[in-house]
């Protein structure tokens, strides 16, 4: 029994080496089929474990000349035999296309969607789609003359864009001894944004467009236009207190008002603390376009020689993120 274990221990090296081997180069842009040379099958522990069994039965039945053990035998060996057709059938010649992914923040899971096209006349069942090892598989029944949509999950640990790794089409239907898989990776990007500091930095003081360095303001109650630390004497009604509810230390926070109409908020990288790597720098910055669409101030964006007129709202807020997202990027990345 030594010699069974070995062999199934063995396995998941054999499905390794053939996925280095004979897995696609690159992504794969538009509409592909798996077609038969896309299709690999191999026993599960269940199955070599059967084989074996199956070869003790047809070795007993020899020795003791038992017909109905070979009826028997040859029975079982027929039926694991039909079921890796059916196991085959289950994965081969199913089309597949990349659908859309949308924009994440760097450490969060992208979900990458898929489309599989089942253009044959029977059903499909329990097909595994796994493109992240850290991440639980996701299953798909596509019926037959249907288009299934699938969201592939895949943690994404930087900012930019990121291609979609290879998916794994696993399945072992209808009698999980035989165990069919494929690969495929879809010409498909995501864009993760800067992953966010946390909430409690307040944000830069507004100045006056066009002015450098950060402003003050004069004190007026016309237009919002930013926040600043609670002093004594500050009117109760411009208490921020969405900004203190985001703020882990509880502490006051007041609202600043420009009583001229031309100042507004802008965020400027050159700004920040030197201190601060260009990461952790771009993290705050994103941190900061958050908080001023939740405050609903009109804000600009200040990125060396990129600059964003203040504005405010989801598009304004999503070119905004863009562009830090692919700071530093080259134009090969962009």
């Amino acid at each position: 029994m030594s010699g069974i274990g070995s062999r199934l221990r063995h396995i998941p090296l054999v499905e390794r080496a053939a996925q280095a081997i004979f897995q696609p180069r690159g992504p794969e842009a538009g509409e592909i089929r798996l077609n038969h040379r896309r299709v690999f099958v191999l026993p599960t522990r269940s199955g070599l474990t059967f084989g074996v069994m199956l070869i003790a039965l047809l070795l007993g039945s020899i020795n003791y000349t038992l017909g109905l053990g070979f009826g028997l035998t040859f029975l079982m060996a027929g039926v694991a035999w039909i079921g890796m057709f059916y196991a085959f059938r289950n994965l081969a010649h199913l089309s597949l296309r990349p659908a859309r992914v949308e924009p994440v923040y760097a450490g969060e899971i992208a979900q990458f969607c898929v489309v599989l096209s089942n253009r044959q006349t029977f059903d499909r069942f329990a097909l595994l789609l796994q493109a992240d090892k850290t991440l639980a598989p996701v299953f798909a029944d596509p019926l037959a003359g249907t288009e299934t949509r699938v969201n592939v999950p895949v943690r994404i640990t930087r900012r930019g864009w990121q291609p979609m790794p290879s998916i794994t089409f696993k399945t072992t239907f209808p009698l999980g001894l035989w165990r069919v898989w494929s690969y495929w990776q879809p010409d498909l990007q995501v864009l993760a944004y800067p992953s966010p500091a946390p909430p409690g930095v307040p944000l830069p003081r507004a100045h006056a467009d066009g002015t450098e360095g950060w402003g003050h303001g004069g004190p007026g109650s016309e237009d919002y236009a930013g926040i600043r630390d609670y002093t004594a004497g500050d009117p109760i009604r411009h208490l921020a207190w969405k900004a203190m509810a985001r703020t882990p230390s509880g502490g006051l926070l007041t609202k600043l008002f420009d009583g001229s109409g031309t100042r507004r908020l802008w965020l400027d990288l050159a700004q920040l603390p030197a201190s601060l790597d260009l990461e952790a720098a771009l993290s705050r910055m994103t941190r900061w376009v958050l908080d001023c669409e939740a405050d609903e101030i009109q804000y600009g964006l200040r990125l060396e020689r990129l600059e964003i007129a203040p504005d405010r709202g989801a598009v304004h807020r999503d070119r905004c993120l863009s562009a830090l997202a692919l700071f530093g990027a080259t134009d090969h990345e962009r």
